[in-house]
Order: C-alpha cells, then structure tokens, then sequence
C-alpha cells in the first residue's frame, strides 16, 4: 500500500501540463467578493460562506449561471491579472510546468469591458509568472457556443489587432460554454478561419453531449484535441479512432463529479481509456467552483480509480504529449517523467 504522504508527494513532483482551465472558473469566492468591493459590483451573496454554499450544482447550466455571474466582478486590466496570478500560483505549487489557458473574451466584452483589458490583464500575469518561475503558459481564445457564430467572428476580428503583441501567449481558438443544442457545426465557418489564420485548434466536445459531436469536432471543426470526449465511449468506432490517431482528450474528473456527467469517481472511464491506450489527461475546468485544482484531480482518480504510479506517470507524460509545446521543451519535461517513474 502507498502511503498517502508518499503518493501526494510523487504526484506534485511530477512534471504536469493543464491543458484544460478556464480562466473565469478559477475564481475564488474569496477573490470574487474583494473585486467587488474594489469596482464596487453588489454580489447577491451576502458572505463569502453563502456564496461558497451556492457552488452546489445539479447540471452544466446551473454551473453556468453562477459562473457568469461570478465573472461580473471582473472589470480592469488589475482584476484579470489577479484573478490569473493566483491560479498560476496555485498550479505552480501543484507541480504544474505548463498551461494553456482557456478565457472568454464575450463574457466580459458583452458586458463592457474591452477586449484588450481581458488580453493584457491576462497575458501579464502568464509573462510574469513564466519570468519568475519557469511556469509557461498559452492561450486559448475560446468562443461561447450558446452565442452565435456571428458573436465569434465579431470576436475574432476585435482580437485579430492583437495577435501581434500577444504571440508569445496566444496560439489558440477553443469553444466552450452549453453543449446541449449547440453542435461543433454551428461554428463550422469561423473555425475554419481560425485553421487558416494559422492557430491551433481545440473544443469542447462529448461532456453531456453525445459522442457525435466528438467526430464531428473532429471532422467539421477540424481540432487537434477533444475538451472533456467522456462519451466517446458510447461509439467503438470513435474510440478506436481516438487510439489509432493519438488524438488528445483533456479529461477533468473532479468536474465530472460535480456536474453529474459522473454519480460516481469510482465509475469514471478515464482508468479504462488510459489502459485502452487513449491518450487522456487530467485536468481541473473550472477548479474554484468544482472542488479542487489538478493534483486534487490526479489524488481523487488515483484513490477512486487505483491507479499505479507508473500510470499516474503515463497521465503526465500525456499531458505533455498533447500540449502545444515546442518539441524541444516536450522531450525535455518527457524525461524529467521518465526518470521519476524509474
């Protein structure tokens, strides 16, 4: 038996990549109640503690509506900083080498607040941390698919001005949001201007959606990797698609949970996927709001699932596998892994 002081220690020293994180979702009611105070934005919350008791949810949609709501306290360019320094720290101390952070630019753009305070806000957090720690980051502009993909191209051309001064961060499009009623299609045309721009390509797909919309992220939108692809398991045929071609699902088990798309940790897929040979990672979503950042993820799969170290060492390596960093820096974190799964 692994002791639990041991285990926990092994999975923060493990060189990490999280590749799927919304930035807004890192919120901490701590944090959402102190930028209210400071924009002086009234919360329906009248305690940090009643605002905490409200992160029950029953489904993706009532996540949502906290969520955006939450959001509400983001205004300045120090705002977007602070909210991103501290889950950069947060991942830091999980052992986290890598992110690639997914923001939602209409979320605030709808409410005012300008594209450019959401980018430099943003991006000088990730330039700082990467200065002072090593901790490197990527962006990943992400369209709001219950808006219309006339909303995205309208936010792609806002953001278009700033691709040049924000190059070194921001190397991808990504579409998050309710999946229910809103398949990878709907996006088709401003995807595919997005793959002609030069950016990498990645969505959500397959969470409570069907395993359709995995292929069909696949196949319309033409992604790289999968964001959550859980139900692909209901088609053989993608599964063996997704073993065959390598293609990188972003699991966030914790997530999962909480959102009911599991009832169960000890029922997740994701111990069968790996075994399968899919490339799978883990990752935290929205970590604020679904009980815990990516070493709480890798700990709750590790005791539910009963993975190996030398598992938990594969979900790493993948993690670096399938992000979108240069070869040189893969091959390099890829055998700080191997050494420790020796």
């Amino acid at each position: 038996m692994i002791h639990h002081a041991d285990l926990d220690d092994y999975i923060v020293a493990l060189p990490k990549a999280e590749l799927h994180l919304h930035i807004e979702g890192t919120l901490e009611p701590e944090l959402i109640f102190e930028l209210a105070q400071r924009n002086k934005v009234s919360l329906p919350y009248d305690s940090v503690q009643s605002l905490r008791d409200a992160y029950a949810f029953t489904d993706l949609q009532s996540f949502l509506n906290l969520y955006y709501a939450g959001a509400s306290v983001l205004i300045t360019e120090q705002d977007f900083y602070d909210m991103t320094m501290a889950y950069l720290k947060r991942a830091h101390a999980d052992g986290v080498c890598h992110t690639e952070i997914m923001f939602d630019p209409q979320t605030h753009t709808e409410r005012g607040v300008a594209i450019e305070t959401v980018f430099a806000g943003i991006a000088g957090a990730v330039r700082d941390m990467q200065r002072d720690t090593g901790l490197s980051s990527y962006l990943i502009m992400s369209f709001l698919r219950h808006l219309s993909e006339a909303s995205a191209f309208e936010t792609l051309e806002a953001a278009l001005p700033l691709r040049e001064a924000y190059d070194d961060v921001w190397v991808a499009i990504g579409l998050d949001s309710a999946e229910v009623g809103n398949p990878p299609e709907k996006f088709a045309r401003v995807f595919q201007r997005c793959k002609d721009l030069g950016f990498r390509l990645v969505a959500h797909a397959g969470e409570e959606g069907p395993a359709q919309y995995v292929s069909d992220a696949l196949d319309v939108l033409h992604v790289e990797r999968i964001d959550h692809g859980v139900r692909s398991e209901e088609d053989p045929a993608l599964m063996q698609r997704l073993i065959d071609e390598q293609i990188p699902l972003t699991v966030c088990p914790l997530s999962n949970l909480k959102l009911c798309v599991v009832d169960d940790m000890a029922e997740h897929n994701l111990a069968r996927f790996l075994r399968q040979g899919v490339l799978v990672t883990i990752n935290a979503d929205d970590p604020a709001y679904f009980g815990g950042y990516v070493a709480d993820n890798y700990r709750a799969v590790a005791k539910s699932l009963k993975l190996s170290r030398s598992e938990l060492a594969q979900l790493a390596d993948n993690s670096i596998v399938a992000s979108f960093l240069p070869i040189g820096r893969k091959a390099a974190l890829r055998a700080r892994i191997r050494a420790m799964a020796q």
